[in-house]
């Protein structure tokens, strides 16, 4: 498995983007999915990186740089296909964006996930995650868990 930087406009990233969609509507109401859309995932604040296995895309994981009151960069879009699920592949990606962010010297890494995903919640808080107040434009929601992470600059 490799982890690299990629373009969001890719086929397979669209397949991958598609399946997180899904999966995210039959888990949340629309007014809670704050999800990024390809043209986001193309702007020059935000990188985007793919695990593969054996040249196959099998999950992607975007971070976006803010530049406000404090430098951040917030973790997007992070999703494996089913068929690679258990494997290790979230946690490469979330190293790679997190090494991306070291690079950069970003001091913080936020994230906003769902109530209704454990398997994220637990990896997020594994690394080192912890819970914190709604950030940038995301408002209070009952089905959202807001978190940061210090970053080793």
């Amino acid at each position: 498995m490799q982890v690299k930087k990629i373009l969001a406009d890719r086929h397979d990233v669209k397949k991958i983007l598609d399946e997180s969609d899904l999966y995210m509507s039959s888990l949340y109401p629309d007014e809670s999915n704050h999800m990024t859309y390809v043209s986001s995932l193309m702007q020059e604040n935000t990188s985007l990186f793919g695990v593969f296995s054996n040249e196959v895309l099998a999950g992607i994981g975007a971070v976006k740089i803010f530049d406000n009151e404090i430098t951040y960069g917030e973790i997007k879009r992070v999703y494996v296909l089913n068929a690679f699920r258990g494997l290790g592949f979230a946690k490469l990606i979330m190293t790679s964006l997190h090494q991306h962010l070291v690079e950069q010297k970003i001091p913080f890494s936020k994230l906003e996930t769902g109530i209704h995903q454990p398997e994220a919640i637990g990896l997020y808080r594994a690394l080192g995650y912890i819970d914190c107040s709604p950030f940038g434009e995301y408002q209070a929601d009952p089905l959202s868990i807001f978190m940061e992470l210090k970053l080793d600059n």
